[in-house]
């Protein structure tokens, strides 16, 4: 499809620096959220103390990387709300200490940040590039790494301090140089294969399924060279090595996976024994608490297994068991304007459908048509497992976790995945016939002009299926529409309309007001008229206490996830009559 090795080599350059460019303008466009009002304290609090408990539902590797511009440049610290304990979480606190100790310089933080894990984002578009290259060809490599560069939710949480981004970046590449130590189980690939196993568990909790994953899928791969031999009446293949040798191998890859693992904690609590923790969730205590004193258990006290050491780092294993219990406890969730105390087993599939562009789903569609129609000849059915398994398994294991739903960020490392195994639709036009140019080339347009057409609010992205982000609330809230990020296009809307005064505002706040310079008045218990700003995410707030804005329509909107109201004596007597 290209006549030179140069063509491609700059297309890739080219789409990495677009999606560095589009990054780095997020990262200044977003106001703090959420999440990283505690992410970056965390990681603050490790380069001074060296501890690792703060945020530690976490591994630690993206917020200590965030963290690092951020403390080489020595801001004033404020650590009077840490409180270390079995279920304390003084995270947000300290994040709220320290945007006040530092006042408007703060928020450049949060932006050097940002700006230092680009890099990671990189990483996962190159992978998908190369992995998906190696299966079907250059073409796919260039469409796997257009949908990464351009996935409103890969834009998203790419220009944020949180560790989902990286979790798809390094489980991918993970993955990527596991398959090519199955392909050649030289030393070098199982150096390469642990090392990156371990960069994996550093950022996210979840890639814990992979110390499981790898075993099996090198047993498939077994299964499938063995069939092979004995199809073709061979008695072995002299290019592979042994089965015991390669046996060995794969034991350094997952005990360098964890040595990794334990390095990126300093080795803090490492193989302490586990009848020595105390835990709190009820599957590790054998306890049910009821919110009441604070009290650990260990179901393994007194067991036979209790002398074990653990080869975890001591705060991996209480960050999981505290994860553990904030799903055995459910929290509401909200899917298609229903509340709902837990979760639904579909809403990570639903999530995905609206929040990723139409044209993405249109070529899986192609996709799976291409696997169907044209099997490749190149790539074999274990090749085929080696990607879509980390990815499925991920998203099934995370789906099957109820306890609360909110979050379409929890199943975003399964993302690369997909793409590299979408990549394939470009085969219908370099096998098939160049009539499928318009049906291929048409859905890659779409999906990139649907999320540049909402940019640069690619956080609140819905696709034109729910009628984008004017309609996606209806559907999802919380961090998929409003999670504190357009506090700055809040405050430059307040400045430029003196007249709104005194504005009442409600929306996803965690960045104090008086670091913004805004001075709102808090809403009044019961409505009159006067200016409102409502985040569309608290419009749908539980309790029904705004439901009343339905009947309204807004003025102006505040990015994508925030809409302005002016209540008038008349929109008031309205409302009495309905």
């Amino acid at each position: 499809m290209f006549s030179g090795v140069a063509k491609p080599q700059a297309i890739v350059v080219g789409l990495l620096l677009v999606h560095a460019a589009l990054l780095g303008y997020l990262a200044t466009r977003y106001s703090p959220t959420v999440d990283e009002a505690g992410h970056l304290p965390a990681g603050l609090y490790t380069w001074e103390f060296g501890h690792f408990d703060v945020f530690r539902v976490n591994p630690p590797l993206t917020r200590t990387l965030a963290a690092l511009p951020v403390w080489l440049n020595r801001p004033e610290y404020d650590w009077t709300s840490y409180r270390r304990g079995l279920t304390e979480r003084p995270e947000w606190n300290l994040g709220s200490d320290l945007m006040r100790a530092n006042g408007e310089e703060s928020l450049q933080y949060f932006t050097w940040a940002r700006w230092i894990l680009i890099p990671m984002s990189l990483l996962g578009g190159f992978v998908c590039y190369r992995w998906a290259a190696d299966f079907y060809g250059i073409a796919a490599g260039l469409l796997a790494l257009t949908l990464w560069c351009f996935s409103p939710t890969v834009l998203a949480y790419g220009a944020l301090i949180t560790p989902d981004l990286s979790a798809a970046a390094c489980g991918v590449t993970a993955a990527y140089t596991f398959w090519r130590w199955l392909k050649t189980p030289s030393a070098g690939w199982t150096l390469v294969a642990g090392v990156t196993l371990g960069l994996a568990e550093l950022t996210k909790m979840t890639w814990i399924i992979l110390f499981v994953l790898w075993p099996l899928l090198w047993l498939i791969r077994g299964h499938a060279r063995k069939s092979k031999v004995e199809g073709r009446g061979e008695r072995t293949l002299h290019s592979q090595p042994s089965t015991l040798n390669q046996f060995v191998k794969l034991t350094v890859i997952l005990t360098l996976g964890l040595y990794v693992l334990n390095v990126g904690y300093a080795f803090d609590g490492s193989f302490t024994r586990l009848g020595d923790y105390s835990f709190v969730s009820r599957a590790l205590s054998g306890l049910a608490f009821d919110g009441g004193e604070e009290v650990g258990g260990n179901r393994f006290a007194g067991s036979w297994c209790e002398r074990l050491p653990v080869p975890l780092p001591g705060d991996y294993v209480t960050g999981l068991d505290l994860q553990r219990r904030e799903f055995e406890q459910g929290k509401w969730s909200f899917l298609c304007g229903e509340w709902k105390h837990g979760g639904w087993w579909w809403y990570y599939f639903y999530a995905v459908l609206i929040k990723e562009p139409v044209g993405t789903w249109c070529l899986l569609g192609l996709a799976l048509f291409a696997a169907c129609r044209v099997p490749s000849s190149k790539v074999s059915w274990s090749d085929t497992l080696a990607v879509i398994i980390p990815g499925l398994v991920l998203f099934v294991f995370v789906s099957s976790q109820t306890g609360f739903n909110r979050y379409i960020r929890y199943v975003l490392p399964a993302f690369p995945f997909a793409f590299i195994w979408a990549s394939q639709a470009v085969r219908l036009i370099t096998e098939s016939g160049r009539r499928w140019l318009i049906p291929v080339g048409g859905a890659v347009i779409w999906s990139i002009a649907s999320s540049l057409w909402i940019f640069p609010h690619s956080l609140s992205y819905f696709n034109e299926a729910v009628g984008g982000p004017a309609g996606g609330h209806k559907h999802l809230i919380d961090a998929n529409i409003d999670w504190g990020q357009d506090l700055y296009e809040l405050r430059d809307w307040v400045s430029a309309h003196p007249e709104s005064n005194p504005m009442s505002v409600v929306c996803q706040a965690y960045v104090p007001l008086e670091v913004l310079q805004l001075d709102m008045t808090p809403p009044p218990q019961k409505l009159q008229p006067g200016w409102y700003i409502l985040s569309r995410h608290d419009r749908h707030e539980r309790t029904g206490r705004w439901d009343a804005f339905r009947q309204l329509t807004p003025v102006d909107q505040i990015g994508e996830s925030m809409d302005v109201y002016h209540i008038t004596p008349e929109d008031m007597a309205g409302l009495r009559k309905n």
